[in-house]
């Protein structure tokens, strides 16, 4: 076996940590394109409105939040990453300017883990033998490659994402009657957001009824919220 090579205990029950990057920008454009448009549609039906107006709406609540999605994604994680970027190079100074005293630190954190003061000292030093500051990084910052956040890729996950889960309460209310709308994209986006959450939960590892009952409630309440909305003020706009 090759000395960089990691062996793996369970290789038949892999970790899902190394998807979490993707995977939660992903799950927040479905949720966020399933909600956002499918409530969307309600309020604007509840309020008389005609079906072409509803089309109108549904279809501009889906350009312009996949957009939303994309640029808020881009720009939250470049903000982390750029945070990230910045500890680095700081503690790459403080290495080069005060070696002993970030041995010490290092040493302190693995004491604070449950080593002996004498095996804290030894790993501390010959991690720092070996890559002080990944070691610090790592340790220290709390930062690793699997958790690294990629920008573009959260962009794209999410927007992609929010279109194609945002297009199926669209789609249920144009294919529903004039006098069903309502209803028939109550039940799409219940539907869809149950799968949703089983999904992101099975692809995560994670227990599957929390995370349905979780989108499911959230939705629920959403959509009821904009269809009280849309009664109270009750103006067509078709």
């Amino acid at each position: 076996m090759s000395r960089h090579t990691h062996p793996d205990a369970h290789p038949d029950d892999p970790h899902f940590i190394s998807r979490s990057g993707w995977l939660r920008a992903a799950v927040l454009g479905a949720n966020d394109g399933i909600v956002s448009v499918s409530s969307l549609i309600v309020g604007v039906a509840a309020a008389e409105t005609g079906k072409s107006g509803i089309m109108l709406a549904g279809l501009a609540g889906l350009t312009a939040g996949a957009m939303s999605m994309a640029a808020g994604e881009y720009v939250s994680v470049s903000s982390q990453t750029d945070t990230e970027r910045a500890d680095i190079r700081r503690e790459a100074a403080a290495l080069r300017n005060n070696p002993h005293i970030e041995l010490e630190e290092l040493t302190t954190i693995y004491e604070s883990r449950g080593l002996a003061p004498d095996t804290a000292r030894l790993v501390a030093k010959e991690l720092t033998e070996h890559d002080a500051l990944g070691a610090h990084i790592r340790d220290e910052l709390g930062l690793s490659d699997v958790h690294s956040a990629n920008p573009v890729q959260a962009a794209f996950a999410s927007a992609a994402t929010f279109t194609t889960a945002g297009a199926l309460p669209l789609a249920a209310a144009v294919l529903a009657p004039d006098s069903r709308v309502i209803p028939v994209v109550l039940l799409a986006t219940l539907v869809a957001l149950a799968i949703l959450g089983a999904t992101g939960a099975r692809a995560g590892g994670a227990p599957v009824a929390p995370a349905v009952m979780r989108v499911v409630i959230w939705g629920a309440f959403a959509m009821s919220l904009t269809a009280l909305i849309g009664r109270l003020f009750g103006v067509s706009v078709g």
